[in-house]
């Protein structure tokens, strides 16, 4: 084996100086310590070099494996990992690790030039390590511990880093590069998967939030998303066609507008956006909510995704303004307005109860104001929705409209009361909590198969 080689790659690569800690930090792993998952490989490198070298103590290389094995066990754990977990391991290093191969195949796929066999002899380290032979170090140190993670049985579920989506594609992916029979399959196999998914916490992930740290922004990965999709949303139906219309565009290269949802609450926007990205993602879509005291930093996250090859949503979810509060000035920059000009793959979707964004009052059309030009003063407040191109409406539901979505809704979960029975419920339960809407709908219908199932 080409240990010391391996050494070597190891220390030029982003995979060694995550062991201190650098290089790796908000790009590479999605969660999880980066001091450790960067010092398995480099530790488990060094034992297979060095198990049967008498130069070192035999208790302390006993040691390192057993802490090896652990912090893999850990990561099995965390990430809802199961099978064999050295390659699982060595499997989301790859998956995670963004190159300029891995980076440049996502979404593209197989590329020309030289950085192939760079990526080629690199490749040919990790098939080595995924074919290693762990038979003469486990009779050299009697480790009992060490078929355990070869062929692992974890607890059902997923890992907290990882959701079950994520998790599955590791560990076919794993199956898949262990099952290769040479350097160049293992090649194919994994820029096959770079290009269906992508790299890094970027590609596997569907959505993100925004963290300010003091070096500053860092975009982190939600690992928890709702499963809504727009058939789910009953009517609406114009609506749901123009948001799908300037998404469609947008995720196929063609001219898209900035979006916003407004109308009155509980209709349906914000499910509407999160529906959007699961209609999407596989065409390369992502998603990055940023709350109004974040617009500071807003800069910042563009410049860390305007020349990945996804199509990013910025979604600001209940937008509004008082009167009192300027970081709309951040966000009227940033949509247009800025030297710089906004990326391609950048849009901006918001929701809002409110049409024009930013609260206004009589006084300041009012001529009596302390102000000389009171019109400076709404045209202020009117130029951020402007900015807006595509403005879509979300009203409350007529009386009819809302018995038709609790029909709906009872239909698709198996609820069955009689319908004169169910709209009655429905009629006194919107009366009580909150009115007409397709939220008021669903808790209804959640309180109902909350009881059914408590009976």
């Amino acid at each position: 084996m080409r240990t010391n080689e391996l050494i070597l790659y190891i220390q030029r690569t982003a995979f060694a100086e995550c062991s201190y800690g650098t290089g790796m930090k908000g790009r590479g792993f999605s969660g999880g310590t980066y001091v450790e998952e960067g010092r398995i490989l480099q530790d488990m490198t060094f034992l297979m070099e060095n198990f049967d070298n008498d130069y070192y103590n035999s208790e302390d290389l006993r040691g390192l494996l057993s802490e090896c094995v652990n912090q893999i066990l850990e990561m099995a754990v965390s990430h809802g990992f199961e099978g064999n977990l050295w390659h699982d391991y060595l499997t989301c290093l790859l998956a995670s690790h963004e190159n300029a191969y891995s980076v440049s195949c996502e979404i593209v796929g197989e590329i020309e030039g030289s950085i192939n066999e760079a990526a080629l002899h690199d490749f040919g380290i990790f098939k080595e390590l995924f074919d290693y032979d762990f038979t003469d170090m486990t009779k050299a140190f009697k480790a009992e511990c060490l078929p355990v993670i070869l062929d692992y049985r974890g607890m059902s579920g997923h890992g907290k880093v990882f959701n079950r989506r994520i998790r599955d594609r590791i560990c076919e992916l794993s199956r898949n590069l262990a099952a290769t029979k040479d350097v160049g399959e293992f090649k194919d196999t994994l820029t096959q998967f770079y290009k269906e998914f992508g790299v890094g916490k970027l590609g596997l992930h569907k959505a993100f939030r925004v963290e300010h740290r003091e070096d500053g922004a860092r975009i982190v990965p939600i690992t928890k998303i709702a499963h809504v999709h727009l058939d789910d949303l009953v009517g609406y139906e114009t609506a749901k066609k123009k948001l799908v219309d300037n998404t469609e565009a947008f995720v196929e290269g063609r001219r898209a507008n900035n979006c916003l949802l407004f109308g009155d609450a509980g209709t349906g926007k914000s499910s509407s956006v999160k529906a959007i990205l699961n209609q999407y993602y596989d065409k390369g879509l992502r998603m990055i909510e940023v709350y109004k005291h974040q617009f500071q930093d807003l800069n910042d996250i563009i410049s860390q995704i305007k020349n990945r090859n996804y199509k990013f949503i910025i979604y600001m979810d209940d937008l509004s303004f008082e009167e009192f509060e300027i970081e709309y000035k951040y966000l009227k920059a940033v949509i247009e307005g800025g030297l710089e000009k906004k990326p391609d793959n950048i849009l901006i979707y918001a929701t809002s109860n409110r049409r024009h964004l930013i609260r206004e009052t009589f006084k300041d059309k009012a001529d009596r104001d302390e102000e000389l030009h009171t019109n400076d003063t709404v045209q202020e407040k009117l130029s951020l929705v402007a900015r807006f191109g595509v403005t879509i409406y979300f009203g409350k539901p007529e009386k009819k409209e809302f018995q038709e979505i609790v029909r709906q809704l009872a239909r698709r979960n198996g609820i069955g009361m009689p319908e004169e029975e169910l709209l009655s419920e429905a009629n006194k339960w919107e009366l009580s909590h909150g009115g007409l809407s397709g939220r008021t709908a669903q808790q209804f219908i959640d309180y109902l198969l909350g009881v059914k199932a408590g009976v």
